[in-house]
């Protein structure tokens, strides 16, 4: 499917384009993602289209079918109804549930306004480039509102009671688990940083850079707030208590928790639903995957299942023969995007491809200035790379040519095979970790398309018949992902790369190799 193209409205004089490389996705709330995570939509909404039979009005829109390429949509944003819960423990702090909207956890004594969830409990953004301090309490913003006037006017600090400082520390930490249940040192300094940049009579006399303290209470404060959710049954925490870890026959160090940016590591199961009932879902795709043109009902059943399927990965480690054979309709391109989405909140290909567009002229620059037997590895690469104008071409330039450049096996990563050894292709594979393969017919080096491309995990063809190199490589970054696996350790420096900086995931962390190749990007004209 070809790409499409859309116009976004999305508020009085306010409108954008969205392109989707892919086309128009099956399901409308892969295509709400998308048009939050591309726009940075933080609330709920919904969408309306643009309906020429009854003079461009617009309707709400109920399945991506109504939309054709060059179409017009409108974003609606939706109010979140809060819902009251009296819980019965004696807790000194509040106990929370999230939703992928609001998850603001307001406690007074044994009461507690949670916003309703909806029926798909997760995570839909991820960890913003500035983090949003949120709105506290009236008297509390009283008094930071005179602090901040006084703090221009004379640099004087202001004085917090207790109580003013309890309501920050709890409305901050509530804001940081929107978007992480588990953030590292980088994040709640990003935290305190901000909170001191909107409120800077909020600076600690005495501090090198006035925001310190405010990191460390926040740390306790989250270690606070994660305690009260596991005595309450929040399954993001509670499966990393003692408790929970012996019940399992698990190591205490054997920790569930994001590792490489997951928004949704372990999320909750959804509103109204147990294991039992989406056992049934389970076994009710396996009949769906085999009706022709079933794509809406088997991504609805999907979206459905996610948290069932994702504890499933996390708590079972199953093999992947077992687990293609339990969901096979995951084992898709389309549902694989569609998983990666609900996982890490990205778009899958979107962000890979257009990530890489951008960085594939400066990358090749880098891996040009590399001698030695880099240089005659790659020296057929960087040529095709020059002469073709095929964008699907380039891509498979530079990701062939980023692996030696990494100092890594590039036959490790893309194994190329010929159509006259297929028996001997099919014996290699099964013992694979992880790769694409590429099947191409004899004498053929990038000049015409390949006859296969494929991606093979633990042995098992996973995928064939894709389209392009890079779409591979992408897929396999979202499969390891979606399964839970780590990176092979003969090419942990090159999906390094893609994670950090073509897909931007945790990029404060980065190993020095990886660091000095994205300055390099950076410094680049």
């Amino acid at each position: 499917m070809g790409a499409a193209r859309l116009k976004v409205i999305l508020g009085e004089n306010n409108v954008e384009k969205l392109i989707l490389p892919n086309g128009i996705p099956q399901s409308l709330l892969e295509l709400v993602n998308v048009v939050k995570n591309t726009f940075g939509i933080t609330t709920e909404i919904r969408l309306q289209y643009m309906d020429q039979d009854f003079g461009n009005e617009f309707f709400n829109l109920n399945a991506t079918s109504e939309l054709q390429d060059l179409g017009t949509i409108k974003v609606v944003q939706q109010e979140v109804v809060p819902l009251i819960i009296t819980l019965t423990d004696d807790v000194s702090s509040a106990c929370a549930t999230f939703d992928a909207v609001d998850c603001s956890l307001q406690a007074s004594n044994n009461t507690n306004i949670l916003p309703s969830p909806p029926k798909l409990s997760f995570r839909s953004v991820q960890w913003p480039a500035v983090f949003p301090i949120p709105q506290f309490s009236y008297d509390t913003e009283l008094v930071l509102e005179r602090g901040n006037a006084e703090y221009k006017s004379s640099s004087k600090l202001v004085y917090l009671s207790t109580r003013t400082k309890s309501d920050i520390l709890n409305k901050v930490s509530e804001e940081i688990f929107k978007y992480k249940a588990y953030p590292c040192d980088e994040h709640f300094v990003a935290v305190a940083e901000a909170l001191i940049k909107k409120h800077p009579c909020l600076k600690e006399p005495g501090s090198s850079n006035g925001w310190y303290g405010w990191k460390q209470r926040l740390k306790y404060k989250m270690g606070n707030l994660r305690t009260q959710l596991r005595l309450h049954g929040c399954p993001e925490v509670a499966v990393n208590s003692m408790k929970s870890k012996v019940t399992e026959g698990s190591s205490g160090r054997n920790v569930k928790r994001p590792k490489r940016a997951e928004a949704n590591f372990y999320p909750s199961l959804p509103t109204g639903d147990t294991s039992e009932s989406l056992e049934q879902e389970r076994l009710s795709l396996l009949t769906e995957v085999k009706i022709r043109h079933n794509d809406r009902v088997i991504a609805d059943k999907m979206a459905r299942t996610f948290a069932y399927r994702r504890q499933e990965v996390v708590d079972g480690e199953p093999r992947i023969q077992d687990f293609k054979g339990r969901w096979p309709a995951l084992f898709d391109q389309r549902e694989i995007n569609a998983e990666f989405q609900r996982l890490v909140a990205l778009p899958l290909e979107q962000k890979f491809f257009s990530q890489l567009d951008k960085y594939s002229t400066k990358l090749m620059t880098a891996i040009r200035s590399r001698g030695g037997s880099t240089r005659e590895k790659i020296s057929g690469l960087t040529q095709i790379f020059d002469q073709t104008e095929d964008v699907n071409k380039k891509r498979e330039c530079v990701l062939k040519a980023l692996v030696p450049f990494l100092g890594e096996d590039g036959n490790a990563f893309i194994k190329e095979y010929t159509d006259s050894h297929r028996a001997e292709m099919q014996k290699d594979l099964e013992d694979v970790t992880m790769a694409v393969y590429v099947i191409r017919s004899e004498g053929d080096e990038l000049q015409g398309p390949p006859e296969d491309i494929g991606i093979v995990i633990e042995g098992v063809e996973v995928l064939d018949r894709l389209s392009s190199v890079g779409t591979a490589c992408a897929l396999l970054l979202g499969l390891i992902y979606i399964l839970n696996l780590a990176y092979p350790k003969v090419l942990r420096f090159t999906f390094e790369v893609l994670q950090k900086i073509i897909m931007e995931l945790e990029p404060q962390k980065m190993s020095p190799k990886v660091q000095n190749l994205y300055v390099k990007l950076l410094n680049m004209n």
